[in-house]
């Protein structure tokens, strides 16, 4: 402890040496008894500027380009070409004031290094300027943020009546998947009755969700609505499909949606990009824990057809497991017997207690 104290006192007095000697070079120059040596180091500075300008934005170029595929996967639904739109146009929007401060950021940068005899041109004021860059950006981003509203609110206001409904749940660290039966009607779901069979919870009670079904995949019609009905059992997940431009996070107690119209099947798109192994995929993009990696999803995009088969071939879960009906009749019990006691236990008051 002392060799320590003593280290801390040694660097201190390094500390407090070192800013007198910087306020006595300061005072000499602020005096003018005292010259600075500028030397070469500053012109080289500048140019590096310019020539970091230059080789960076290059550089920007070359990747932008080679990776533009990559970026722009091509479009699978009705509304992916009005986000594509808005997309780049925000973009070019963007990149344009950003290639312009640029430049002037480092063009400025060396034009005016420093030489002796210059002088800085004070320039404390000027509304005209202030209005001037007030306005416009206000102006252009009212534009931009209500053009991204009016399409926003079509693809999660509500769908089509014909819409086709499933429901994707995400959990560490997959995706599960629900279709309504015959009914066309997603049956009630309880988390309380969640176990390693019934990951849904499904309440077999609602007459609605006897029918219901789970997928290893998601099917969906092409040139037909789908609705998706998103939610998370456990933490923050994220549905992405690149492919139909569809980006909806899955939050835990707060279900979400997002309707869209597939336009190319999975066997049209394959055969566009040259790929017999493509799939579309659905992923969650918000980071999620270890094995966020994993957290993957076919998609397949059926001609009608095609859909109405496979739609015929499901089975229900009930059909599935039939045991999971003896077995849910005992936790239902279970779970009234529990809300009947909680029920009781929050109306008996002190008074109550006490004559008990």
């Amino acid at each position: 402890m002392i060799a320590l104290g003593i280290l801390l006192v040694l660097v201190l007095l390094l500390v407090v040496f070192g800013l007198l000697f910087r306020i006595q070079i300061l005072t000499s120059i602020f005096s003018g008894s005292s010259t600075r040596e500028i030397g070469t180091s500053n012109r080289v500075n500048a140019i590096l500027f310019i020539l970091f300008m230059v080789i960076g934005g290059a550089a920007f170029a070359y990747s932008f380009i080679e990776n533009y595929g990559k970026m722009n996967p091509p479009i699978a639904s009705v509304h992916g070409f009005a986000m594509e739109r808005l997309f780049w146009t925000t973009m070019i929007i963007i990149g344009i004031v950003f290639v312009l401060t640029h430049i002037a950021l480092f063009v400025y940068s060396y034009k005016y290094q420093h030489k002796e005899g210059r002088r800085a041109y004070f320039f404390p004021h000027n509304n005209k300027i202030e209005i001037i860059w007030t306005v416009i950006p206000a102006i252009v981003m009212a534009g931009l943020v209500f053009a991204g509203w009016k399409e926003w609110t079509k693809i999660t206001g509500p769908a089509p009546k014909d819409s086709v409904v499933l429901e994707v749940m995400g959990k560490q660290f997959n995706w599960l998947v629900r279709y309504p039966g015959r009914d066309q009607k997603l049956g009630v779901v309880n988390y309380r009755l969640i176990d390693a069979t019934n990951e849904f919870g499904f309440d077999l009670s609602d007459k609605s969700g006897l029918d219901d079904f789970v997928a290893g995949e998601v099917h969906v019609p092409k040139g037909h609505p789908v609705l998706l009905k998103i939610r998370s059992r456990d933490v923050l997940h994220a549905v992405y499909m690149p492919h139909f431009r569809v980006q909806m996070y899955a939050v835990p107690g707060m279900p979400t949606k997002f309707w869209f119209t597939p336009t190319k099947t999975t066997d049209e798109m394959r055969a566009q990009l040259g790929n017999p192994k493509f799939n579309y995929e659905l992923a969650c993009n918000q980071i999620c824990g270890r094995g966020h990696f994993a957290m993957k999803l076919n998609i397949i995009v059926d001609e009608p057809d095609d859909y109405v088969a496979w739609y015929a071939q499901q089975k229900s879960f009930s059909e599935q497991n039939p045991d999971v009906l003896a077995t849910f009749k005992q936790k239902s019990d279970k779970l009234v017997e529990t809300e009947n006691a909680s029920a009781a236990a929050a109306v008996v008051t002190p008074a109550t207690k006490a004559s008990l």
